[in-house]
């Protein structure tokens, strides 16, 4: 039937819609390339890109809408490592959050169909070991994230992935806001609820770095949904009424206390009794909400070298400090008296498998989590978007880029045909 179509282009328009399943050789894509390594404004060059073809395993994904998020500046500016040294093509396009419809099946899929609209979670795993087959695909030795330490991300019109990374797209959300959540939400999943004897219940108390990013937007929600008490942390009052609203329980400003940054030196009494002081006055902040002695069960953090030292401070005794990222860096300093003699948990994370994204994607189609999409930008402005991010501008919540979803508010495939561009 498609090898019925006449006249299929060698390469389509950005925001006009081929026919179902009909693939042209060529496609646009905000491209990386090692030389020109970077800000965002040199590093995202659009260029002209071959379509790539799905494994027997995998899938064609005709590009709807991508996600903003910071592994794209991380990607551009080849730091830590350039993704390129990871994955050895000439060649990068980022992106790790998409919507889409299914336009191309490999012959060993399925459960997916051509037409089918769907979002994508972002980890890649071998499929065969034993951590993929009765254990988790997050300790898999080949699991990457796709978009960052793969070629081919969303920020295309086309791109191929895993069958096993789809999941449904909400049917309520319009394109923009389901291609915004899926990679923070899922790691604030796993975060909160995918580590055994330090999960959320029902009254405990989270502090929750960052509340009013992407990260905290969605670890404020599951906290709310569960029935815990999410504490968010922000750098301005400005972002107080955004986490009041997610269902935080209180916001503490922090430019109102000076304790962050590397651990002082133990040995400098000085300059550690100031820090301390500091840090009490923090925690007594704290106290404010949740009454006397009552510490945060579990500490979700990503800040790492700006925040550390408070967390492991502040954490109950017995809790959780759990951390995805190092967003101010990577070198981490504790007094670790406090982790040993009251017997803390410091727990790495690192995104979701794919039971834990299909849970969390459950909670969006239950209504249960919102996106939180606060801007979208037209496919020409991808460089603008990260910019934005990287200059730390973007306004609360998620960032999304129109790729073939032309017009804003658009929630199914045929709505968004009646507005293509020919």
């Amino acid at each position: 039937m498609l090898a019925a179509v006449e006249n299929i282009k060698e390469i389509y328009a950005v925001g006009e819609i081929p026919p179902l399943g009909v693939v042209p050789a060529r496609m646009h894509a905000w491209v990386i390339r090692k030389d020109r390594h970077g800000e965002p404004e040199k590093s995202f060059q659009r260029e002209e890109m071959p379509v790539p073809q799905p494994g027997p395993d995998e899938v064609m994904v005709f590009v709807m809408a991508a996600g903003v998020n910071y592994n794209g500046v991380w990607a551009g500016l080849g730091e830590p490592i350039s993704p390129l040294d990871a994955h050895k093509k000439d060649y990068h396009i980022a992106g790790s959050d998409l919507s889409g419809v299914v336009w191309k099946v490999g012959s060993a899929v399925k459960n997916w169909k051509v037409g089918d609209e769907v979002i994508a979670h972002c980890n890649i795993s071998c499929g065969q070991c034993e951590h993929c087959n009765g254990g988790d695909p997050m300790y898999c030795a080949d699991q990457k994230i796709w978009g960052y330490e793969t070629p081919d991300g969303s920020f295309a019109q086309f791109t191929s992935i895993q069958a096993q990374q789809l999941l449904p797209k909400p049917k309520h959300l319009t394109w923009e806001a389901a291609s915004c959540y899926m990679l923070v939400l899922a790691t604030a999943y796993r975060m909160l609820l995918g580590h055994i004897g330090h999960t959320i219940k029902p009254g405990m108390n989270v502090l929750v770095w960052g509340g009013s990013g992407g990260l905290g937007s969605m670890a404020i929600q599951i906290c709310k949904a569960v029935g815990a008490n999410a504490i968010a942390v922000v750098s301005s009052d400005s972002k107080i009424e955004h986490c009041m609203k997610l269902g935080a329980k209180a916001v503490i400003n922090r430019k109102n206390f000076a304790c962050w940054g590397q651990l002082p030196d133990v040995g400098d009494k000085a300059a550690y009794d100031a820090w301390a002081k500091e840090a009490r006055k923090f925690g007594k902040a704290i106290w404010d909400i949740t009454g006397k002695g009552n510490d945060p069960d579990i500490v979700f953090e990503h800040p790492g070298m700006t925040t550390f030292p408070v967390s492991t401070m502040v954490c109950r005794k017995g809790g959780m400090v759990v951390f995805c990222a190092g967003t101010t860096g990577y070198n981490l300093t504790m007094d670790a008296r406090y982790v040993w003699m009251r017997q803390k948990r410091i727990q790495g994370s690192h995104f979701a498998n794919a039971a834990q994204s299909r849970a969390a994607n459950q909670m969006v189609i239950d209504q249960q989590v919102d996106p939180c999409l606060s801007e979208v930008f037209r496919f020409e402005a991808t460089r603008d978007a990260h910019t934005k991010m990287r200059k730390n501008e973007h306004p609360a919540g998620n960032m999304a880029i129109l790729v073939s979803a032309a017009t804003v508010g658009m929630k199914t495939l045929e709505e968004a045909r009646k507005t293509s561009t020919p």
